[in-house]
């Protein structure tokens, strides 16, 4: 297997202006030699994030973006707050560089106010915190990664990449019982929503990639905002406007690992001043994925928070129609987050279109599930996994939708590992390049929690989830019985996993009339009418 085979060119990439793909004297759009860990649940995350944080010395870097930042959310208990942790950073010398997007309105349900309270944090122990509006009207910055550079000790250089935001409602764990600093989301998810999420860890050469992401958005000369209320609100919080210089970059940590890590992005076409590093835009994460979906031939598995939008989901159908093999499982949230009177029902066409459209396509070969815990509550499923053939795999701040591939700006990361499954000699793509260890391993961790089977795996047992026939039909048999024991009043002792079928709520036809034309025309039913531009790709 070539790299070439999966991953995206220079040229395929579609966007010349940015640095990335000139940072190798080969002209690689990739880098490899990396070690690349999947973190799994929120609390796995901030407690990594936290040891690493409190590691950093005097003149050591840090740097991040997110879309949301609440400075009292608790990375590992109290004292642990991520406002407190980032500002003693400082204090102790490190060089502490934020990225958050501005915000919409809190009355909008968005997060103005919580993101400029964690820059407040920051700016008190001498960081630097910028409120970063440079999108389309109505778009958001939508990456989340947090890069840490120890000069003189590059083998702890790391990069956090993926969905988790610092922010609350993602400390959970595997038992899903949500985070105590919660967000209110819709009546069923309960006061303390429980959470699935995942997160890279990524040490290596693609650490180098990852910071200069963030290099080219730091320097991006045009003002942070155009709104002259933001800008007044600049001046009345006295909020950093121009960021100060960043040390020079370092070079790339030496390799460590089998995994080749390419950098993958959404950036939007500014209709005024562009982007100097994407002055077009960028839409690699949807040219990679149409790539990786050319290439599938038994097994596409998804976790995403929104599977939805036609047009994107429609590469997924084509897959599915030309490879009769070919099967597809996805994991997304039994409900929306909101249940608005208005936001529900849009929510739910757009789903609805999009499964529609899948299982047409697909015949008996797409299952879709939701999860819940083990008390029956529904698990918001924030993640944003794609894996296909157990050969590729991503996971970053992008869901399925056409916002994503479009409109925000958004960070992913496609890994190849090296290694081949040694556990599984078989060939599942038919193309010659054999299960992969890295997509094979986050796959089975995030199946075998939704079955139960997270103890050690007895051989029938892991040959059966490695099989795409077999882990299809384990999904199928799982959430059968769960479903089965919920309508029948619960008696009897609980089934085992977290599996159940995905069953959107019935719409009146009074507000599918209503939410139908909104959907179509108005908000797409995520983000704004584009074309995707993806003709000519490769």
């Amino acid at each position: 297997m070539e790299s070439v085979d999966w991953l995206l060119t220079a040229g395929e990439r579609g966007n010349p202006a940015t640095r990335l793909d000139r940072r190798r004297p080969d002209g690689a759009a990739w880098s490899a030699g990396n070690d690349v860990r999947p973190l799994v649940h929120g609390a796995t995350y901030f407690a990594e994030l936290l040891a690493a944080v409190r590691a950093l010395r005097d003149g050591d870097l840090l740097l991040f973006t997110d879309w949301r930042g609440d400075p009292d959310e608790r990375l590992a208990g109290p004292g642990t707050e991520i406002g407190t942790v980032l500002r003693r950073a400082a204090e102790r010398g490190v060089v502490v560089k934020g990225l958050v997007w501005r915000s919409h309105l809190d009355s909008l349900q968005f997060s103005a106010e919580e993101n400029r309270h964690l820059g407040e944090e920051v700016r008190a122990g001498g960081g630097e915190y910028l409120l970063d509006m440079r999108v389309r009207p109505g778009g958001t910055h939508h990456q989340k990664c947090v890069v840490l550079r120890h000069p003189g000790r590059p083998e702890l250089d790391v990069a956090y990449i993926g969905g988790i935001d610092l922010s609350h409602s993602r400390n959970d764990d595997i038992g899903h019982g949500g985070d105590d600093r919660s967000q209110p989301m819709a009546e069923a998810y309960g006061p303390q929503p429980p959470w699935h999420d995942v997160q890279l860890a990524i040490r290596g050469p693609a650490v180098g990639d990852i910071e200069t992401v963030f290099r080219e958005r730091w320097t991006d000369p045009a003002p942070l905002t155009r709104s002259p209320l933001s800008r007044l609100r600049e001046l009345l919080h006295r909020e950093d406007v121009h960021a100060n210089p960043l040390p020079p970059q370092l070079p790339d940590p030496a390799p460590c690992g089998t995994h080749t890590v390419q950098v993958l992005r959404t950036y939007p076409n500014r209709l005024l001043r562009g982007y100097d590093f994407a002055p077009d835009g960028e839409r690699s994460i949807a040219r990679a994925y149409l790539k990786s979906l050319r290439r599938a031939r038994a097994l596409i598995y998804l976790e995403d928070q929104y599977l939805w939008s036609p047009q994107v989901v429609g590469y997924f159908a084509r897959a599915l129609r030309r490879n009769p093999e070919l099967r597809l499982i996805a994991v997304i949230p039994s409900v929306p987050e909101q249940d608005g009177t208005l936001t529900l029902p849009m929510n739910l066409i757009g789903r609805i279109t999009a499964l529609e459209t899948l299982r047409r396509a697909g015949s008996g070969r797409v299952a879709v599930y939701g999860l819940e815990n083990h008390a029956g509550t529904p698990v918001y499923v924030h993640a944003k996994v794609c894996v296909v053939d157990d050969v590729w795999a991503a996971v970053g701040s992008d869901n399925i939708n056409l916002r994503s591939w479009t409109h925000d700006s958004e960070l992913s990361c496609a890994v190849l590992d090296g290694t081949r499954d040694p556990r599984e000699p078989r060939d599942p793509a038919g193309l010659g390049d054999g299960a992969r260890r890295f997509a094979r391993d986050l796959r089975l961790q995030l199946v075998r929690e939704h079955l139960d089977r997270e103890g050690p795996a007895d051989p029938e047992a892991h040959d059966e989830l490695c099989d795409p026939v077999g882990v299809f039909d384990a999904f199928a048999s799982a959430a059968a019985a769960l479903d089965s024991w919920h309508e029948g009043g619960r008696c009897g002792p609980r089934p085992p996993g977290r599996l159940r079928t995905y069953r959107p709520p019935e719409l009146s036809r009074a507000q599918r009339l209503l939410a139908t034309p909104l959907y179509r025309v108005v908000v797409d039913p995520d983000g704004r009418p584009m074309r995707l531009r993806l003709r000519n790709t490769f």
